[in-house]
């Protein structure tokens, strides 16, 4: 496959916006915990609340979808529409609240919400969770 000219110079179009936009928010998340977290406390509440939601879903979603309604018939179609509703949910009302109480992570809503050696057994366990999850 030949690139003409115009291809090219798309290319390189798309790799220096996508570059640019990357050292801008590079630096600008490395000023404070907030920046990078929370995006400054700037963005609205939704907005941060979304990618709580969006992370439910990958590539593997339409085959789940195409497997339950396979297996089970349309119906089971419900299992993740409610995924969605509570989704939905996540982001209109708890992304809300989290914003008020000032925390950065879940596990920060834990230290805030429950106290003594059974909330440090949770945070404990949270984090060695999701860090043997994330290897």
């Amino acid at each position: 496959m030949q690139l003409t000219q115009l291809d090219w110079i798309v290319v390189c179009l798309y790799i220096t916006v996508t570059l640019l936009t990357g050292l801008y928010f590079a630096r600008r998340a490395s000023r404070q915990t907030d920046e990078f977290f929370l995006g400054g406390r700037s963005m609205p509440w939704w907005l941060l609340g979304t990618p709580m939601v969006a992370t439910t879903f990958s590539t593997d979603t339409p085959n789940l979808v195409t497997d339950l309604v396979r297996t089970g018939g349309v119906s089971e179609n419900w299992i993740w529409w409610a995924m969605g509703i509570s989704g939905m949910c996540t982001v209109f009302f708890y992304a809300q609240l989290w914003r008020r109480s000032n925390i950065l992570t879940d596990v920060g809503f834990y230290e805030l919400r429950y106290s003594g050696r059974p909330a440090a057994f949770l945070r404990g366990f949270r984090a060695c969770t999701w860090a043997s999850s994330s290897m």
